[in-house]
């Protein structure tokens, strides 16, 4: 079934396993060989394999949206990963705002958000992940957590916009525009955070513990932590993380050697060697 869901598709292909988290039995399969082994080791963790096309490449985009009893919607934060898709979220290197995105871009994701979480009448927070062509406007929604996710906590702190706080008060029944913003005091939760300065998470691996581990990352996820930084720019954030992430690291060092080794085929510590 999954050779016949391959052909059809079209390699390569992206071999999951149903309710998994963190990526778990999770892998990009180019032939039919790949295919074969990926689906084995998935059906150790599940009983159920998805097939789904590869879009590995494509720019990775998410949006976090709240919504209330009365259809009140607001748009929480919009983030960027730096990897593109193939790159497990927790495994990339995020920024928000997002950094690439044109107006045109921005407003056609956040408008798609919003009617998504419409559509599905989910009351409280929701996660929408995004796969966008970067040679075009083509996108695909890979991904809808109707949950507080790593990504929620992410933007939580990034924006000061309580998600935790007001989903569970938008459980209760009570509008957006009455719930006061417990951080600001001073706006309600309609009030759509604007940020004018930039948020930077990188990974935190601890890789080096454990024998014969690869350090390539890819679909499914191997990262210990992470830390998040705050700058004016996103140099400066960017910066002030790699140097929290890691206490040796005083930020970008041009004097590693063949430095595009480390960063294609990504490893964890890739950003160390970007310059």
């Amino acid at each position: 079934q999954a050779q016949a869901a391959a052909d059809r598709i079209g390699y390569p292909v992206l071999v999951r396993s149903a309710y998994a988290l963190g990526g778990l039995g999770s892998g990009f399969a180019n032939t039919k060989e790949e295919l074969t082994a990926l689906v084995s080791q998935a059906f150790a963790h599940t009983t159920q394999v998805l097939v789904d096309k590869s879009l590995k490449g494509w720019k990775e985009i998410e949006y976090e949206v709240v919504r209330d009893a009365y259809n009140n919607c607001v748009t929480v934060c919009n983030m960027e990963n730096v990897d593109p898709l193939g790159i497990h979220t927790g495994e990339s290197i995020v920024v928000a705002p997002s950094q690439t995105l044109n107006d045109r871009e921005y407003n056609l994701l956040r408008n798609t958000a919003i009617k998504v979480i419409q559509h599905l009448g989910i009351v409280g927070e929701c996660n929408i992940q995004y796969a966008l062509n970067p040679e075009s406007e083509q996108y695909y929604i890979i991904e809808v957590n109707a949950r507080l996710s790593r990504s929620s906590a992410l933007a939580s702190k990034a924006t000061g916009y309580p998600l935790a706080y007001v989903a569970a008060k938008l459980a209760l029944g009570i509008p957006l525009p009455v719930l006061r913003n417990s951080v600001t005091n001073s706006t309600t939760a309609n009030f759509e955070p604007s940020l004018d300065y930039c948020v930077v998470k990188v990974p935190r691996w601890d890789l080096s513990k454990f024998l014969r581990v690869s350090t390539k990352i890819g679909s499914s996820m191997k990262s210990v932590g992470e830390v998040m930084s705050v700058g004016r720019s996103f140099e400066e954030a960017f910066q002030k993380a790699l140097r929290m992430v890691d206490e040796n690291c005083v930020g970008f060092d041009h004097t590693v050697k063949a430095a595009s080794d480390e960063v294609s085929p990504p490893v964890g510590y890739r950003g160390m060697s970007c310059m």
